[in-house]
């Protein structure tokens, strides 16, 4: 029950995002990018791991640091889609951008 209520927030946020982005789509990419998924995350670990500081630094270290291949993989996309790129050419460039961003990220951390 507790994954299916995670699931069901998550896509109501989603599709919130998504309904708000048919008329304004730069407050859709806004909340697409607001700490809500953030405030989520840190509400199931919390829960889940009864606490634990340690678990929820290491958590927040990482979504500090993973602001840079975040912002790696909107930057491709701007221009990709600056040159007027099919989608599916954006989305490969920026998940590739983000793939090398994220792993020289966990190789930072180490």
């Amino acid at each position: 029950m507790q994954t299916f209520l995670k699931a069901a927030i998550s896509l109501l946020i989603i599709l919130t995002a998504t309904a708000i982005g048919k008329r304004f789509p730069s407050v859709a990419g806004l909340i697409a990018v607001m700490p809500l998924a953030g405030a989520l995350i840190f509400v199931w670990m919390h829960l889940e791991n009864r606490g634990n500081p340690q678990v929820m630094e290491l958590f927040t270290k990482g979504a500090i640091w993973g602001f840079v291949p975040s912002l790696m993989f909107y930057l491709a996309a701007f221009f990709c889609l600056k040159r007027q790129l099919p989608l599916s050419i954006i989305l490969l460039t920026c998940f590739a951008v983000w793939l090398i961003a994220a792993s020289f990220h966990q190789w930072l951390l180490k």
